[in-house]
């Protein structure tokens, strides 16, 4: 469930109560008149399921709220009421399902930022899996992918494609071309750095590397596993069930891919920085096209559940009304 907060002015104040009003999945409702200060209008109050909460904010949209007053929505981690689990009945659909898209838009957007923080994470993740490769040790391959912040900005492009956004797209694009060209970089200096030093040479790349050498050698299942990753990847972004990701994240070869570019380039093995490179568009294709197709069921299906709503409040209303 989602508490909204709605900043009214007083000539949208009663439109915008009785479309809370009518909508079977609100509860909670109150309005103190000409409580709001900065913008100024009347403060409208209420908690609404996740299954309606789009319907509901794209309607607060329709009547412009957004230009004049304001909207926010805040998760409600506990609710004691007859009245919420009456509107939860009510209300079609799942809310574990529920898609709230300017909640999805909200935070897969803030991911798109070339932050110092971003470039920071991807270059010592991909420098991390740089080591692993040399090493063969999957452990460090793991900690890397989990390490990775690129999964963000994957999700923005998918949810920016959908959408027709595309100063999101671009946005995303730079983060994520930047991203990996820094971290190769990265990863290409500090192998070199550490063949001077003595830690590592040229040998451990071509000896048998029999728990790493996937990374290189792409295949059709290096699609499937994008493909799924992809899928879950999205669901535990809009079911904001944090917890699989993390196993979406250890699951898609794309920051050790770009280690392995890195590492290979720096000691001429170019056949293998090809590999690589492919495994990296391979992951990184799959995992776009798959969020894409996801994004595209959940709003399909959430668009018929809409249609079903209105047509049985059309239904329900006396005629006449």
């Amino acid at each position: 469930m989602l508490h909204l907060r709605v900043i009214a002015p007083p000539d949208q104040s009663s439109a915008v109560t009785d479309l809370l009003a009518a909508d079977p999945g609100v509860t909670h409702l109150a309005v103190l008149p000409g409580a709001a200060r900065q913008p100024e209008g009347d403060l409208i109050l209420c908690d609404v399921v996740r299954e309606r909460a789009d319907n509901v904010l794209r309607g607060l949209q329709e009547l412009g709220v957004e230009a004049r007053g304001g909207i926010a929505a805040d998760d409600v981690e506990l609710t004691v009421s007859s009245a919420a689990d009456r509107a939860a009945a009510e209300a079609p659909g799942s809310g574990a399902d529920a898609v709230v898209w300017d909640e999805v838009a909200a935070k897969t957007g803030e991911q798109t930022e070339l932050s110092a923080t971003y470039l920071v994470l991807i270059v010592v993740a991909t420098m991390i899996a740089g080591i692993g490769v040399l090493l063969d040790q999957p452990i460090l391959i793991v900690g890397a992918m989990v390490v990775g912040p690129e999964f963000g900005p994957l999700a923005a492009l998918c949810v920016a494609l959908l959408r027709r956004r595309p100063a999101v797209v671009g946005r995303s694009v730079q983060a994520l071309v930047v991203g990996f060209l820094a971290a190769m970089l990265a990863t290409v200096l500090s192998t070199w750095a550490l063949t001077l030093a003595g830690l590592v040479d040229r040998d451990m790349l071509l000896a048998d590397r029999p728990l790493t050498d996937f990374i290189w050698r792409p295949d059709a299942l290096s699609w499937v596993v994008g493909l799924l990753a992809g899928i879950a990847g999205m669901l535990s972004l809009t079911s904001k069930k944090s917890g699989s990701l993390v196993g979406v994240l250890i699951s898609v070869t794309t920051v050790p891919a770009a280690a392995n570019v890195s590492v290979a380039a720096a000691y001429g093995v170019w056949h293998e920085a090809a590999g690589s490179a492919l495994q990296l568009v391979i992951n990184l294709c799959a995992i776009v096209l798959a969020g894409l197709a996801t994004l595209g069921v959940q709003q399909a299906w959430w668009w018929h559940v809409a249609r079903r709503v209105r047509r049985r409040t059309a239904r329900s209303r006396p005629a006449g009304g």
